[in-house]
Formats: C-alpha cells, structure tokens, sequence
C-alpha cells in the first residue's frame, strides 16, 4: 500500500520535529519576525534562524507543490496562521482572534505547532523544503515558488459549484456533511471565546483606571477625618489593582489554552473542508472521463480509456491517503481540545487560589483599619 511505503520512508528532517519552538517574535517597523530554535539529531546544539512570513508562505507552497507524491490531494494540510500585520486595524485583528493578542505570543505558539505539525507529517515531514526551512542561515522566502495545482483550484470560481456533488462514497459523504455543521461550530466557539476574553482584559483596564484615580484621593495632612478616608483610598487602590492583575491572567490563561485549542480546530476543519473540495473535484473530473470514454469514438476510444484509467488509479490514491488523514484527524482532535480544556482548567485553578491568597490579605488589612 502507498501509506504504508511512505511510512517506512526515512524523514530527511535533521532535526527533532518536537523541539521546534518559535521563541519570540521581533517587530521592525511593520514587518514581523520570528525566531526558530529546533535541536540536531546528532546532538551537538540547535539551529537557530529567523523567518519572516514569506518564508513560511514559501513553505506552505512547497508542501503544496508535491503533485509528484501519489495521494498527496488526500492530505490534511496543517492550517498556516493568517498573515500577522503589526499595527493592524480593527477587522484584521478581529480575523487573527487570539493570533492577535499578547504580544504576538499566541501567533509565535501557532507557528510552533504548525511546523511541529508539518515535521511530524508522514509526508509533508521528507520535503526539502523542510529541512531548508529550518536549518538554513539565508532566508528562503524571497524565492519565486511555481503556482500548482493548490493555487489553480482554490482561485478557480467555476470549481465552487462542484462543493454541493453527491459522494458516491458514502464515508465522504458522511464527513462532509459533518464537516460543514462543526467548521460553523468550531468558528462559532471560537470567536464567542474570543469575546470573553475580550471582555476580561476590559476589565482588567477599567479596574486599573480605578485604581489610578484611588489615588489621586489620597491626601497628606493633620486632619484625622482625611487621613482615615486617604488610607481607605489607598487600601481599595491596592484592591482594584490586584483585581485588575488577577483578570489579566485568566485573560491570558484564556488566550494561551482553551483559545489557542479552539482556533486550531477551527482552522483545521477548514483544512478538512478544503481537502474534501479537492477529492471532490477530483471526483467529478472522473466521472467526465468515464463518460467520454464511454461515449468516445473508436478512433479515440483507447485515448480515453486510458485517461479515465489514469484518473481511478489517481483518485484511488487521493481516497486512501484521505480517511486515513480524516481518522487520524478526528482521534487527535479529540486529544488536542482535551489537553487545552485541561491545561485551562488547571491555569485558572492556579490563579484562583492566587487570587483568592491575595484577597484574603487585603480582607484582613482592612479588618486591621477597623
């Protein structure tokens, strides 16, 4: 079986997949870039280079640009993060979501899977331009990379009508039903976190204004009346900054778990979605050479066969790697939206009872004034 033989195949990866971290992300200007550490298989230290964003569009069009490698339209491709722009506008923010917040620390988080992903890939992982990508001093992105067939499908408006085909398999048929209701879902969640998140870092700015104005009521002075009120003032003062410190860390706790869980999933049933579109496409490209090779006259009639031949053997190939990427999806997303859910829960535990030591002593402070 093709899966099994590249299986077997050596990865040319001179790295370990798990080790790639994109530590910090450097801002000059308007233009954003990133630090990449992985460590040697030989064990004698770690490559460290910086890669902007055309270098990792010049990846992603390397990955697509296998059309060589039998199967290769059934991949689930790991969802690149959308273009970061710094000093971005409102509705680019919006469309980041948590991509956008903190500093770019969750981005830098998201190109980290993403290539952790793309290394641990029994395909994607034996491209060159991998190993390029993470090894090389020079920057690859400046490099013109060939349109292929991932660019012609995806611009094509005409293709768009064959999304609605009937599967002939009712495996894929299945899943694209289930695919279009979660992707809505996945998105939906998402962005209604997003706002929670949202809403707690206002908070957090509302208290710290309050706290600031506190303290513009703090006076000195030898009237007892205003002394008594100016250490009230400056006790609440302590109380709404430490809340206002408090709500920034779920907020983060928010951004670095849970949200980064949830838009990873959104992105990948959108991967899903577009490799689905491919093989249905592929499909309807079958059943147009089944029906000229059909129709053909004798003089064309071995053309045709042939054509429509090559096209089952083709779509054969796509339809085995894709339910195998299709179950391996499913069981590792179950995983991943688990390990967020935990690490959130077990974030916000930890801030909580911070919190909640902290509280306690301003409580017995004030017990204290009385």
């Amino acid at each position: 079986m093709m899966q099994e033989e590249v299986n077997e195949a050596t990865s040319v990866l001179s790295v370990y997949g798990h080790t790639i971290k994109v530590t910090e992300a450097l801002q000059d200007g308007d233009t954003l870039t990133f630090i990449i550490v992985s460590q040697k298989l030989s064990g004698t230290g770690e490559y460290h280079v910086d890669r902007t964003y055309d270098d990792f569009e010049w990846l992603q069009q390397h990955l697509y640009a296998q059309e060589d490698v039998p199967g290769i339209q059934g991949v689930i491709f790991p969802p690149l993060p959308m273009r970061p722009q710094a000093n971005a506008s409102a509705k680019v923010m919006k469309q980041l979501g948590f991509l956008g917040l903190g500093e770019w620390q969750p981005y830098c988080k998201a190109l980290e899977t993403f290539l952790r992903q793309v290394a641990a890939h029994c395909i994607l992982s034996k491209n060159k331009a991998m190993e390029v990508f993470l090894t090389s001093i020079d920057p690859p992105g400046r490099q013109k990379v060939k349109r292929n067939i991932f660019n012609r499908l995806s611009q094509a408006v005409g293709e768009l009508r064959k999304e609605g085909h009937k599967d002939v398999d009712e495996f894929f048929q299945t899943e694209r039903d289930h695919n279009l209701v979660l992707t809505g879902h996945a998105r939906t969640a998402a962005e209604k976190f997003l706002d929670v998140a949202l809403t707690e870092q206002k908070i957090a700015v509302a208290c710290g204004h309050f706290a600031a104005a506190l303290q513009i009521c703090v006076e000195n002075g030898d009237d007892p009346e205003k002394r008594a009120f100016s250490r009230v003032c400056a006790k609440l003062s302590e109380v709404f900054d430490s809340i206002k410190k408090n709500m920034m860390s779920v907020a983060v706790n928010d951004m670095n778990t849970l949200g980064l869980g949830l838009d990873l999933d959104w992105r990948y049933q959108e991967a899903e979605r577009e490799m689905l579109f491919r093989r249905t496409c592929k499909l309807v490209e079958l059943e147009n050479a089944r029906k000229n090779a059909e129709r053909a006259k004798p003089v064309k009639k071995s053309a045709m066969e042939e054509v429509k031949k090559a096209a089952e053997g083709e779509f054969e190939q796509i339809c085995k790697v894709a339910k195998q990427e299709i179950v391996k999806l499913n069981q590792e997303r179950v995983g991943t939206v688990q390990k967020s859910l935990t690490q959130w829960c077990e974030q916000q535990l930890q801030t909580a009872k911070e919190g909640a030591d902290i509280f306690n002593q301003h409580l017995q402070a004030f017990k204290a004034m009385a």
